[in-house]
């Protein structure tokens, strides 16, 4: 999942790509490069972020989908928690709705339910921890996996009570948001434990705060390599679908790993027969 923000904002890339033309030639690059889903988001949800009104949002996105639907044979996901924008973007061409307030906002779970079972769209539920404006305020769990596990588990029984079939349901753990370093370390290594359900599994790491950290205080825009290898080693722990910034380079380390890594495990296993 290729991700392209359309804000001014975001703070791996805001600014970049907030007029069509440019939001295009970017999509283009990401499919080039092995991009298989385009994730459009116009309202920054990084730590501290303000809300954006509808109808800006509305102004930032729904040109874009409508552009790429027109231009690229790709599945086409919205970014938004807000339910007026989901409705518009499915009719506009998306085909995932993806909200990192797992469609608890008024109205958001009977738009969802109604584009999953009258348009076929996916769903993406995700855990968050507060609000982007104060989610990173001293988060706090008794145990971060269960906690997340159960909330995710939540948002199933809740969607699929209100008729979404479970196969066009993802879940995505949410690290960054309403979390500390050592809680997205603890999630990133307990994601075995959150594949339970049965259902794809998103993860989000890309260029996030806590590669950084965990490089020694990295700047952005050198996170990609650190980005790559997360990605790399959350498939191994059961993500389906990653959500990145640096396309070629995770298609890279996931190519490599396909064609090298059986060669290292098979030697690894003779050493211990």
């Amino acid at each position: 999942m290729g991700i392209l923000n359309v804000t001014p904002d975001s703070f791996s890339d805001g600014g970049q790509y907030d007029r069509v033309e440019a939001a295009l030639v970017r999509a283009r690059t990401m499919v080039a490069e092995g991009a298989e889903i385009l994730d459009i988001g116009g309202e920054s949800t990084r730590p501290g972020a303000e809300a954006v009104p509808l109808g800006e949002e509305r102004r930032r996105v729904l040109p874009v989908i409508e552009a790429l639907r027109a231009e690229l044979d790709v599945p086409i996901s919205v970014d938004t928690m807000k339910p007026e924008l989901m409705r518009e973007a499915v009719a506009a061409g998306a085909g995932l709705l993806n909200d990192v307030n797992g469609f608890r906002a008024d109205g958001a779970l009977a738009v969802a339910t109604e584009a999953a079972c009258e348009h076929g769209v996916a769903l993406c539920a995700m855990h968050m921890q507060g609000e982007p404006q104060s989610m990173q305020h001293a988060p706090r769990y008794a145990d971060v996996i269960a906690e997340v596990r159960d909330f995710l588990d939540r948002r199933v029984a809740e969607l699929t009570q209100a008729g979404v079939p479970r196969g066009q349901i993802l879940l995505d753990p949410g690290f960054g948001f309403g979390k500390t370093l050592e809680h997205n370390i603890t999630l990133f290594r307990g994601l075995p434990q959150l594949t339970t359900a049965g259902l794809p599994l998103l993860v989000g790491v890309s260029r996030k705060s806590m590669i950084g950290q965990l490089l020694g205080d990295r700047p952005v825009a050198e996170r990609g390599p650190g980005s790559a290898i997360a990605a790399l080693l959350a498939t191994q722990a059961g993500a389906r679908v990653l959500r990145v910034h640096d396309v070629a380079a995770t298609r890279d380390a996931l190519t490599l790993y396909s064609e090298l890594g059986a060669a290292v495990d098979d030697r690894q296993g003779a050493r211990g027969s």
